[in-house]
């Protein structure tokens, strides 16, 4: 069934419950999970973290992998969850934070299976946020925070130029082989290029230590050919390299252009 956010309304929800101990189906078909700043050094013993750009928005994310193919998410087996670290944006299922008018509000899945009669209340009898709820909130409340957070560090790498356009080339043990493009990471080339002040302002943001294990994070890449030995399509290696015709044409177009 399709996942469908609606406000979640004390007076029309008073009476719903949310199992606690539930599996991760909703997760299964997802090979990228949003992973903010907050949650890097924790996710980075687990799953590479990469940096992909919206098309539409052209804004720059930070993303945990979980799989190389589009709806399959290498940690997810039988429902269950298959690492130490699960990234925020998949814990907070069923619910989530969105505009709510002129304010940001809590929103959860209609649809979910782990939401009905059964589990934690989230109303107390009087109408109250209940221990659950608010745990909820706090955990939506510090997400956003951290969000933003995670915007203003990706904005400082593009400042700086620290950026790099990445290929992944997975080789299956079929022997087949496929190119993943439209990733980028930090350029530790340029990183080390920086000027002593500019990485003591990097220091002084809370961004190096993020920095170190994003890269760090990449050394993960082995874990995902691990996870994926049981699956369908299992990996036999995973190659990081830089993409040098995205980062031929992006140095193209920040060219000026010629009389």
């Amino acid at each position: 069934m399709a996942i469908n956010y609606i406000p979640l309304d004390k007076d029309k929800h008073k009476d719903l419950r949310v199992k606690t101990q539930h599996n991760f189906a909703h997760a299964k078909d997802a090979h990228l999970a949003a992973a903010s700043l907050r949650e890097y050094a924790q996710l980075a013993s687990s799953m590479p973290i990469v940096f992909v750009q919206d098309p539409n928005t052209k804004i720059t994310h930070s993303v945990a992998m979980l799989g190389t193919e589009q709806g399959v998410n290498l940690f997810v087996k039988d429902d269950k969850w298959h690492a130490n670290s699960i990234p925020l944006n998949i814990q907070r299922y069923p619910f989530d934070v969105r505009p709510d008018g002129d304010k940001l509000g809590v929103f959860f899945d209609e649809n979910s299976d782990l939401v009905g009669t059964e589990g934690e209340p989230l109303f107390t009898e009087t109408g109250e946020a209940s221990p659950f709820l608010l745990n909820r909130q706090q955990l939506l409340s510090d997400l956003a925070n951290s969000e933003m957070a995670t915007q203003r560090f990706i904005n400082k790498l593009i400042e700086l130029d620290l950026f790099d356009p990445i290929v992944l080339r997975v080789q299956y043990a079929s022997g087949q082989q496929r190119n993943i493009n439209g990733m980028q990471s930090i350029s530790e080339k340029r990183l080390h290029e920086l000027s002593d002040e500019q990485v003591v302002e990097l220091h002084k943001a809370g961004f190096l230590g993020a920095i170190y294990a994003v890269l760090l994070s990449l050394g993960q890449m082995n874990n995902l050919v691990q996870l994926s030995s049981t699956g369908a399509s299992p990996i036999q290696s995973l190659h990081l390299k830089l993409d040098d015709s995205a980062k031929a044409a992006k140095a193209a177009q920040a060219e000026p252009a010629k009389a």
